[in-house]
């Protein structure tokens, strides 16, 4: 990831974990989706079934911010008023961040409100939508 041409942080095998904090999410579903993607099988095993997690590939997480992931788009123009405000919204990131650290991931953080560049390899590709919401 890189901010003004310069590289902030990097991640090798692992996640790439967008993050949009809503105006109505807690601490809780924070702490509880960090769980569940420390527990996702979803990297090939030796017989390549999706079998195995981020911590049993040895693998980190890369965690961006994205409030962009919020966008209401009932018009030509995304409103994003239903992401968390901001302070709101980086206090959930980073405590997001710090449950993944606790459950044994590895993690890289982009900057808070950056106009940040990201470079992904998708291997797969495999790409995973989850709602705390939901959980």
């Amino acid at each position: 990831m890189r901010i003004d041409g310069h590289q902030v942080a990097a991640t090798g095998n692992g996640l790439l974990i967008l993050v949009c904090a809503m105006a109505k999410d807690s601490v809780s579903q924070a702490e509880r989706l960090a769980t569940k993607i420390a527990k996702l099988r979803i990297f090939k095993d030796d017989q390549g079934k999706m079998n195995l997690s981020v911590r049993d590939i040895g693998g980190s997480a890369l965690v961006v911010s994205q409030f962009t992931l919020a966008a209401d788009l009932r018009g030509n123009r995304p409103g994003f008023s239903g992401a968390a405000p901001p302070a709101e919204g980086e206090r959930l990131y980073r405590h997001f961040s710090q449950c993944l650290e606790n459950e044994g991931v590895p993690v890289a953080n982009g900057r808070f409100g950056a106009d940040m560049s990201v470079s992904l390899i998708n291997d797969g590709p495999v790409t995973i939508w989850l709602d705390t919401d939901q959980l």
